[in-house]
């Protein structure tokens, strides 16, 4: 059974306040740049709500979700509002959406159930609707204490993405990890579009 979600609703305070030390906007920015103004996002596996946030100050309307419920809470009393607890699998929506952030969340499915949510996500999304994820860059799959890992590199990620032929990518790269203190590790990163009337 995957811990995950039992590890963030243990260390959910720790997790919130961590959320904070990054400043960079880059990725969010790059999201949001594919967007209309006013545009309806879901942030899928939003943690601590600073993502949210950050959208909304931006003026685009957004639904948080989180498959914790220690992260719901905190991420629900930070933003003043209510906070969808649901875990990736759950998503059960069709063209609700007209982009998905998905940042640095889905990575914590195994590869099979990544497979089974991503067909969920393009259903949720309207055509042309944006979806961004990200992964741990890297080929070794597993745990790193109670958390689940599935690492991405570009060979691998072109592999999967080329399931769905529904998504186009737009663009895609790697950047540096952002939590000043920790390690360095590299995130693969890509910002892909659902087209319409692709069976």
């Amino acid at each position: 059974m995957n811990t995950t979600i039992d590890y963030f609703n243990e260390k959910a305070e720790k997790q919130f306040h961590d959320a904070f030390t990054i400043t960079a906007r880059d990725n969010q920015d790059r999201f949001l740049s594919y967007l209309e103004p006013g545009s309806l996002i879901l942030d899928f596996g939003c943690g601590s709500g600073r993502d949210s946030a950050y959208f909304m100050e931006k003026g685009y309307r957004v639904v948080p979700s989180d498959g914790s419920e220690g992260m719901c809470r905190l991420a629900s009393e930070y933003l003043k509002m209510p906070v969808k607890c649901m875990e990736f699998n759950e998503l059960d929506e069709e063209n609700a959406y007209d982009g998905i952030f998905a940042s640095a969340s889905v990575m914590h499915l195994e590869y099979e159930k990544l497979l089974e949510v991503f067909p969920k996500m393009i259903r949720a999304l309207k055509d042309n609707g944006i979806l961004y994820v990200s992964f741990k860059y890297g080929t070794q799959d597993g745990y790193l204490g109670k958390r689940y890992y599935t690492y991405m590199t570009e060979e691998r990620f072109a592999d999967m993405i080329s399931l769905f032929p529904q998504l186009k990518a737009e663009e895609s790269g790697i950047f540096g990890n952002e939590h000043p203190g920790q390690m360095d590790f590299r995130w693969l990163y890509a910002v892909l579009r659902k087209e319409g009337n692709v069976k």
